[in-house]
């Protein structure tokens, strides 16, 4: 990768492995934009979601409900989910989202020199000309304990967290990219966090990068 001409590096992480610091730190040593937070705002101003009701259209699968309602009224296909508030029958589906996000980050991407964590960057971004790929995991106990730890709560409940992301995130992946985000072939480097400080995740990626 060039980092002379304008490029994208894109994180793919596991819940609780410091992916989403590594982002951040690494995009701060390149002095390029950040992009995670903005994306997932975008999202909200578009369909005028929370954070959380996102991530649940973007991980659901088809159940004997969604069945249902497609055969009885053909416009409800799978991955329906109607947000509080918003009047029957004008659901937003997984399909809109995708569409919406790939939509977002072809154009930060455009924009300017980037780091993009997560939102199926490796895959969006497949035909960016200077992209570098990233995949960031752990293990299960340190994911718990640094769950625990940024969102001050129990270990079950870390526990609950890291399985539904985890189902959630591959979920989505797989309808839309037909690969696995556990697929290391997708990316140009992976980092295990359970040997690395988040600083020395940052310095790998550089050397890497050159």
């Amino acid at each position: 990768m060039n980092t002379n001409d304008k490029f994208v590096i894109t994180i793919s992480r596991e819940v609780g492995s410091g992916g989403r610091t590594i982002g951040r730190k690494l995009a701060e040593r390149l002095g390029v934009r950040y992009c995670d937070k903005r994306l997932i705002k975008e999202l909200m101003n578009m369909f005028n979601l929370n954070e959380g009701e996102i991530e649940s259209i973007k991980g659901k699968k088809r159940n004997w409900v969604e069945d249902l309602f497609s055969r009885v009224s053909p416009e409800f296909g799978s991955d329906v989910f109607i947000p509080k508030g918003m009047e029957y029958p004008q659901p937003v589906t997984s399909d809109e989202i995708f569409a919406c996000e790939k939509q977002i980050l072809i154009s930060l991407a455009e924009e300017s020199s980037c780091v993009i964590a997560g939102r199926s960057g490796f895959f969006v971004l497949k035909d960016h000309p200077n992209k570098f790929d990233v995949y960031v995991h752990a293990s299960r106990p340190n994911r718990i304990a640094r769950v625990m730890s940024r969102q001050k709560i129990s270990k079950e409940e870390a526990e609950e967290v890291i399985d539904y992301v985890d189902k959630a995130r591959e979920n989505y992946i797989q309808k839309f990219t037909s690969t696995s985000r556990y697929d290391l072939r997708n990316y140009d480097l992976v980092l295990n966090t359970d040997y690395l400080t988040e600083d020395e995740a940052v310095d790998c990626i550089l050397k890497a990068i050159g």
